[in-house]
């Protein structure tokens, strides 16, 4: 059974629950002082809070999509499995076409012709890209946490159905949505950073991603039509691909992101002792140093729950022209996917709302 089965789940929590019941029953019958009864009274309480242990794992696995398979978990997703060497003259590979309430949803693989990376990522077409073929689209890339897996933008945040629900609703114009997480060497987080002499995944996904799909989809080129959303490290990397590509994104939405770098075991060394790249980072720093990049965005908090409420208040003081922020914040949410449920409705239509629409082909 897969590690995100539902099989798994309800299989490994009626074990745990059995095993409980059974420690209750067997546990009278194991009285006593002597080294049997104290060994079997220590296997049973091993067993059930094993047992109660793995349950609740699997459980908070299948909610947040840390891991999408057991080779994932074990480290053993890696290498080729996981990226692709993809010259400049490779183009988008579609691996599976489905279709889907307001669209189809297509997965692909989106080569790097510039980086020599490749990601797996799922396409939302809207229903009106299959009625004129001389329209074009505006573009949304949307962005998972870390390690995240993309279908989790789908399974646990519908965004696919949220947008063809705000088109038919005529809140917003109809538009393509790229959905991918934010790693593209996993197992390992490169928080969306050209690595020096690693992976230049800032460049990835604001240059060679918008590429492929604008050469095989009909979205357009220019940086108006373009916008980034993303949650917790998606998030992060959603600010910062605006903020340091305006020339590629025109309006960002984060959805309880961070304004600065994450350095740890899982990224390992990003900037090599460049401080200047670490600088460039920190998105606070370029508010302060640089000048304001000409974009929009909209970020996401809660007053209770989340981490980075002060910051985000921080983030928003420190914003000037011609760069415009708004911002959403609840009285209450944690770090999780019910919160951004929440703020989707309002968020989603609002980054829609930014992008330039071009006009119908005569």
């Amino acid at each position: 059974m897969g590690l995100t089965s539902i099989a798994l789940l309800v299989t490994t929590a009626v074990l745990a629950l059995a095993g409980l019941a059974a420690t209750v029953w067997v546990w009278p019958r194991l009285a006593g002082r002597g080294l049997p009864p104290v060994l079997g009274r220590a296997g049973l309480l091993a067993g059930c809070q094993a047992l109660t242990v793995a349950a609740l794992a699997l459980l908070v696995n299948y909610y947040f999509g840390f891991y999408a398979s057991w080779a994932d978990l074990l480290g053993a997703d890696t290498g080729a499995a996981q990226i692709t060497v993809a010259g400049a003259a490779a183009g988008l590979r579609v691996l599976d076409s489905r279709a889907v309430p307001g669209g189809r949803i297509e997965e692909v693989v989106l080569p790097g012709a510039t980086t020599r990376l490749s990601e797996e990522a799922y396409v939302f077409l809207p229903s009106a890209y299959f009625k004129d073929p001389r329209r074009r689209f505006p573009a949304i890339l949307a962005l998972t946490g870390y390690p995240g897996d993309p279908r989790n933008l789908m399974t646990r945040l519908d965004l696919p159905g949220r947008l063809a629900h705000a088109i038919a609703l005529h809140q917003v114009e109809p538009a393509v949505l790229v959905m991918m997480r934010p790693s593209v060497v996993l197992p390992r987080d490169t928080e969306c950073v050209d690595v020096p002499g690693g992976p230049q995944a800032l460049t990835y996904f604001a240059t060679d991603v918008r590429q492929a799909v604008t050469a095989h989809y009909r979205t357009v080129a220019g940086r108006d039509s373009w916008g980034v959303l993303g949650g917790s490290t998606g998030g992060y990397c959603a600010l910062k691909l605006a903020m340091s590509r305006p020339d590629a994104f025109s309006a960002a939405v984060s959805l309880s992101g961070y304004y600065k770098t994450i350095v740890d075991g899982t990224t390992g060394d990003l900037f090599h002792g460049d401080k200047a790249l670490a600088d460039r980072n920190d998105l606070m720093w370029r508010l302060a140093r640089l000048p304001a990049p000409p974009v929009a965005v909209l970020v996401t908090s809660s007053r209770k729950g989340e981490a980075d409420y002060l910051p985000t208040e921080r983030f928003l003081s420190a914003v000037k022209p011609p760069m415009r922020a708004s911002s959403l914040i609840l009285p209450s949410g944690g770090h999780n996917f019910n919160t951004w449920n929440r703020e989707l409705p309002q968020a989603l239509p609002w980054l829609v709302q930014q992008l330039a629409v071009p006009a119908a082909a005569p």
